[in-house]
């Protein structure tokens, strides 16, 4: 009987710490992107600087970008440059919930836990996404924005 009450404990102790340890995975994972996006906006700055015009892709500035440009989940960081775009960059700028630009230089973004996005970032797929809106005045979870 104390064999079966020891099991039962400790069931229900493994049921409360797992959440709790994949919940604390997934915001240090969250951290990370977030300070690898910084990182990124800090050599995107740097670049523009530079060159006077914003890199095309992330590639014309890929040795000095943190981890490769990886994210913590080992996908690539998605860079859009909207100011010098051309025809068609519009289309494909991230919107929040009232369907407006959430930047106007460039959109730069993780797509997250999930690896799924879509433009307007208040859809369920893209609410676990790793944002840098408001070009650069607000860097997180695109849920918090």
């Amino acid at each position: 009987m104390e064999m079966l009450l020891a099991v039962a404990i400790m069931a229900v102790l493994t049921a409360i710490a797992i959440p709790a340890y994949n919940g604390y995975i997934d915001k240090s994972k969250n951290d990370l992107a977030i300070s690898y996006l910084l990182a990124i906006q800090t050599e995107i700055e740097r670049y523009y600087t530079r060159e006077f015009h914003y890199p095309n892709a992330l590639s014309d500035i890929t040795s000095a970008l943190p981890n490769n440009g990886k994210d913590p989940w080992g996908r690539d960081y998605v860079y859009l440059n909207i100011i010098e775009g051309g025809p068609g960059t519009m289309g494909s700028v991230r919107k929040d919930h009232a369907l407006n630009p959430i930047n106007t230089k460039y959109d730069l973004y993780s797509l997250g836990k999930n690896g799924v996005t879509k433009k307007q970032i208040s859809q369920k797929d893209s609410l676990d996404d790793i944002i840098l809106a408001r070009d650069g005045g607000f860097v997180g979870l695109a849920a918090d924005f």
